[in-house]
């Protein structure tokens, strides 16, 4: 599903904000009757979805690679500590 339909601004948000904007439209389909607006917004739902989920992987690996350079920067300190 591609995610250019959806705004611009939805990529600049943070992942608490995608989340309420979802969970906004998630209400809003739960008190639509028009069938024919509820699989537009269902689709949208989808879309905001696909990028929630591309954030959350991107937000996923900056953390695991800042938890690897951590780890690498505790154990050289260790390691030079034990060689004098």
């Amino acid at each position: 599903m591609k995610d250019k339909n959806l705004p611009n601004n939805y990529n600049s948000l943070s992942l608490e904000e995608l989340t309420s904007k979802a969970n906004k439209m998630i209400e809003e389909l739960e008190n639509q009757k028009d069938l024919e607006n509820s699989i537009e917004n269902y689709q949208n739902l989808l879309k905001l979805n696909s990028i929630i989920e591309k954030k959350f992987q991107s937000n996923i690996k900056t953390i695991s690679e800042n938890t690897k350079e951590k780890i690498l920067k505790i154990t050289s300190k260790k390691n030079a500590k034990k060689i004098r």
